[in-house]
């Protein structure tokens, strides 16, 4: 099995989210399901089906998440320091041609949020700042064309 890099935050929420799954979910799903029986007929019965999936659903996530806690490598980002680019970093960066400043904090792949600043380790941007210090230049190939960064600062919190 191959370990899955996390942030202590990261673990805590994939943590959450089980127990989440497991204790309110699941029962919520169960009683849906009991509820949809006493309706009759289940061969055409819509909220039963319904159900059915969402109990499926429920249950596959419960074991995804089951599996990426049991592989986690749980990094203490706030005990990792220096001035090169690895992962944990929180990068602030400059957009070449807008002169928009950006955040990211590289992060596992269980964890990455775009919206909320947290990159994939794996992702291309993250590839691309790995190794760099503050003043480097980084060329990112993106989906959307390629974007040119300057590193302004790297911290780890």
């Amino acid at each position: 099995m191959d370990k899955v890099p996390m942030t202590v935050g990261g673990f805590a929420a994939l943590e959450v989210e089980l127990r989440h799954r497991q204790q309110v979910e699941r029962q919520r799903i169960i009683a849906a399901i009991s509820e949809a029986r006493a309706l009759g007929d289940l061969s055409e019965n819509a909220e039963y089906h319904a159900a059915k999936e969402a109990q499926s659903l429920n249950e596959g996530r419960i074991l995804e998440l089951e599996s990426l806690i049991g592989r986690a490598d749980i990094i203490d980002v706030t005990k990792l320091g220096g001035d090169t680019i690895k992962f944990g970093a929180t990068v602030h960066l400059i957009d070449d041609d807008t002169e928009e400043a950006k955040i990211y904090q590289i992060v596992g792949e269980p964890e990455s949020d775009v919206r909320s600043g947290k990159v994939s380790v794996g992702s291309p941007i993250a590839r691309a700042l790995i190794g760099k210090k503050v003043g480097d230049s980084v060329q990112v190939n993106t989906p959307g064309g390629g974007k040119s960064y300057e590193v302004v600062s790297v911290s780890f919190r």
